[in-house]
């Protein structure tokens, strides 16, 4: 077992390291594990109401800096991210019985990481970035199949660019907590906090 996995078993907090270094640790054994998409989160906003809103999500990327996803940025969560600049996710790993949750501020990520992503992503559903008014009515489901088709005339040809309204948000974690599962329901809850996204870490055990 990982040193680090093995250390906030064991009550050991302070050896347990950086919270991304053990966030690796924990989304490596996931990969194994997990029979769907472990990289799936519940990402949470708000709206201008203070309303939550929660939907599931692909993470596609991790480090230092934070967690990214990427979305249209004129859809329910893209509008409500912009407008608060903040978000929480929720990570869980049935087969693991563990689970992360993050929280903190949010950013956009650069052109450069938005358009080497949307680049990598199969060509039917570049032009679904283009199709659909996500989070907006639809007459039909026929008017997104012609949207479609009609888009797939436009660039039968060449490279599919990224929309402008397309990209990418990078949370950029203050609370990162691990949650594993314990029996008669004692589970390990270990908490990493700090004040700002560039300070450091200082970190806490919760009762379950």
């Amino acid at each position: 077992m990982d040193q680090t996995v093995e250390a906030l078993i064991s009550g050991d907090e302070h050896e347990a390291g950086e919270p991304f270094r053990l966030f690796g640790d924990w989304m490596a054994e996931a990969e194994k594990s997990e029979i769907n998409d472990p990289a799936a989160v519940a990402l949470a906003s708000v709206d201008a109401d203070g309303l939550p809103n929660c939907r599931m999500v692909l993470m596609r990327g991790v480090d230092e800096r934070g967690f990214v996803f990427y979305t249209n940025f004129e859809s329910a969560k893209g509008g409500e991210i912009l407008a608060s600049r903040k978000a929480a996710m929720c990570f869980h790993w049935k087969s693991l019985r563990r689970q992360v949750r993050v929280r903190g501020p949010v950013e956009i990520v650069s052109d450069a990481e938005a358009d080497a992503y949307f680049s990598s992503r199969p060509r039917g559903s570049r032009i679904g970035a283009w199709a659909s008014q996500q989070s907006r009515p639809l007459e039909s489901r026929l008017a997104l199949e012609k949207a479609v088709a009609r888009l797939t005339a436009k660039y039968a040809v060449g490279a599919v660019p990224r929309p402008d309204y397309w990209s990418g948000f990078r949370l950029k974690p203050v609370e990162i907590e691990f949650w594993r599962d314990g029996t008669f329901r004692l589970h390990d809850r270990l908490v990493f906090r700090r004040a700002a996204p560039e300070g450091g870490w200082t970190t806490e055990r919760l009762y379950p």
